[in-house]
């Protein structure tokens, strides 16, 4: 895992950061977020007043656009909303965002069966922390994931790396598949 601190030149890792910007900025405690990830360029052909808006990491070569997906079903889970999800062909990739819990392994040592009492234990736990992930993925297999913690908050902490969240990534990988 590292930080993003190098210049950034990629068109999913800048889509990425982007997306993670944006969704940073309506603050925590938020449902997850789902984003199609398009060619910039094909968007411009059919929408070509979005140009006026364009910053200069929509203009990288080969450059993806993320377009929120809204009025998410309500699943158990976010594999389970994943499962039932099929894009277009038209979507190049694909990137979701998720709060999280983050507590160290021991705390997980004597939880409550109950399910949401497990929940509230760990919450409680003082050595939690929270986390936003975005995960993304793109039909030719690239990926990317980016983490933000509650207590480090800003742009410049936010740690990338392929490997944080890899059955999240697959997940994703599979809305790809027929």
């Amino acid at each position: 895992m590292t930080s993003a601190s190098q210049p950034v030149t990629d068109p999913l890792s800048l889509a990425a950061l982007d997306t993670e910007r944006h969704v940073a900025s309506s603050g925590w405690d938020q449902p997850p977020r789902l984003f199609a990830l398009v060619p910039t360029a094909d968007l411009l052909k059919r929408e070509p007043h979005l140009a006026t808006g364009l910053t200069v990491s929509d203009q990288v070569h080969g450059a993806l656009t993320a377009i929120e997906q809204e009025d998410l079903p309500t699943n158990e889970s976010i594999e389970s909303l994943l499962g039932q999800i099929a894009w277009p062909e038209t979507v190049e990739g694909c990137a979701i965002v998720v709060e999280r819990l983050v507590v160290p392994p021991d705390a997980e040592r004597g939880l409550p069966t109950d399910r949401e009492a497990a929940v509230a234990a760990l919450a409680e736990h003082p050595d939690r922390r929270d986390v936003r992930l975005l995960a993304a993925a793109t039909r030719d297999g690239r990926s990317i994931c980016l983490l933000r913690q509650r207590d480090h908050d800003r742009d410049d902490r936010v740690a990338t790396g392929s490997d944080i969240a890899p059955g999240l990534v697959a997940a994703l990988r599979a809305t790809f598949t027929d």
